[in-house]
């Protein structure tokens, strides 16, 4: 919360305005004071305001219809209303439109501090939860990448430690899985930012058109090589150089790439002469290089001069606790600005599905399911179908309920069992498993205690 409390008081009748300043004053309060709405709301767009003391009656523009206004300029700033009219509807009324709290006039002079105090209070846990969900997001986000489970987080943390220097970089992972969204944190966190980042799929093209591509060509090189061009290691120079797919590479550019690598020069397609580069490489693989190098089809020196510094980021199917932050994440992303949330059924459905095509299937789905949905909700009947849920789980709900049906089970023994469902698909995972129950974290503890119990006894 700002170091000095600052109150905007906002009334018509300057006696009371002088008032109301003169008593914040003796109490420390800085204050400021405006004798309409349209004089309050010019302050406010200039100003940061603790709390907001205003009367309701003024002529022109109300109270009532300045807080609406005040809520879009200084949302976050409590608004605490008098009036000498005060009845249960106007305070119902007030409060439903944003106010914090309701006054009547004539009031004394601890009744305004005790609202104001209570008003400050408010300001500064919201301030507080805020600065709180800022340091949970810096531990679930990473430049564009974010996840709460041990292997994002070891991701997180060998970025952060190779951020100064140009060793190279081979991410490794299944398609989907986000290598190309890690090789972009690398660059854009490091002190090569500055410089630019090329990206290149060494699948997309043929060997010959690919080394072209690489180290460029001069002129007359060969057909169709009209003029000199530059590759793309020299666009790179000061910056990043991603090779995607490395291990579709072929064996001949394998080699060709081994003495850029090792000399740090490159020479172009029919040049004579050899140029010097600064590039960092970050290259990426959905195979098993070291299978390729015993199948012959991957150089191994060329392997030991990308795998310098190994990423490997694991299946989504591994790392559950990141799909319900990806899928916020995405429904954010993707969701236009309309307000849209996720019912907990959902949430578990998301929770049960293999993603073989990992997070790249978990955009896709959560981009059809904004399509589909109704009424701001994402529901189950918006996701894949239950068929496709993962095989180690099937027949989820068929089989809590005839199990609850079997034994007869009271909806409170229904409930415990689900939590305790829901506990295990999220690995023990409090906060997770709340969010998909769509119950408060701390009832959670509770009813999680009892169930622990039951378990155990």
């Amino acid at each position: 919360m700002q170091d000095t409390r600052r109150v905007l008081v906002v009334d018509d009748d300057a006696a009371m305005r002088e008032m109301l300043v003169s008593l914040l004053d003796e109490e420390g309060i800085e204050t400021r004071s405006a004798g309409s709405a349209a004089d309050a709301l010019e302050l406010a767009k200039q100003e940061d305001f603790t709390a907001v003391l205003s009367d309701i009656r003024m002529p022109g523009t109300d109270g009532m219809q300045m807080l609406g206004e005040l809520r879009e300029i200084r949302p976050d700033a409590p608004v605490v209303l008098m009036t000498a009219f005060g009845t249960i509807d106007s305070a119902v009324d007030a409060m439903r439109e944003g106010a914090f709290d309701y006054i009547t006039k004539p009031f004394k002079r601890g009744i305004v501090l005790a609202a104001l105090r209570r008003a400050f209070g408010q300001r500064q846990l919201e301030e507080e939860n805020r600065r709180l969900r800022r340091a949970v997001d810096r531990t679930r986000s990473f430049g564009d990448l974010i996840g709460a489970s041990s292997a994002m987080q070891d991701i997180f943390s060998m970025i952060r430690k190779i951020t100064a220097n140009r060793s190279n970089v081979l991410i490794t992972g299944e398609s989907g899985t986000g290598k190309e969204v890690v090789a972009r944190t690398i660059h854009f966190t490091s002190v090569r930012k500055d410089g630019p980042f090329i990206p290149i799929n060494c699948t997309a093209m043929p060997e010959g058109l690919l080394e072209s591509e690489l180290f460029g060509h001069v002129r007359g090189a060969f057909t169709g090589a009209h003029a000199t061009k530059k590759g793309l290691f020299e666009e790179a120079n000061g910056g990043t150089l991603f090779l995607d797919e490395i291990g579709d590479m072929a064996p001949g550019l394998q080699s060709k790439m081994l003495r850029v690598l090792q000399d740090q020069e490159i020479r172009p397609v029919g040049g004579t002469r050899s140029v010097r580069i600064d590039v960092r490489i970050v290259a990426a693989t959905n195979r098993d290089l070291r299978d390729e190098i015993a199948q012959g089809r991957f150089r191994k020196d060329l392997f030991y001069r990308l795998n310098v510094i190994p990423i490997h980021i694991p299946p989504l199917r591994e790392r559950p606790e990141d799909i319900s932050l990806l899928a916020e994440h995405f429904i954010r992303k993707h969701s236009d600005g309309r307000s849209v949330r996720i019912s907990g059924e959902a949430m578990a459905r998301l929770l049960r599905l293999p993603w073989e095509g990992n997070a790249r299937e978990l955009e896709n789905a959560i981009e059809r399911a904004l399509v589909l949905c109704e009424g701001g909700e994402i529901s189950t009947r918006d996701l894949p179908d239950c068929e496709t849920e993962s095989p180690d789980r099937p027949g989820f709900e068929t089989s809590l309920l005839q199990l609850a049906t079997d034994r007869r089970m009271t909806l409170r023994e229904l409930g415990d069992l689900y939590i305790e469902e829901i506990l295990n698909l999220t690995k023990g995972n409090k906060v997770q498993a709340a969010r998909i129950l769509g119950i408060n974290r701390r009832t959670l503890y509770r009813r999680g205690e009892c169930v622990s119990e039951v378990s155990e006894a």
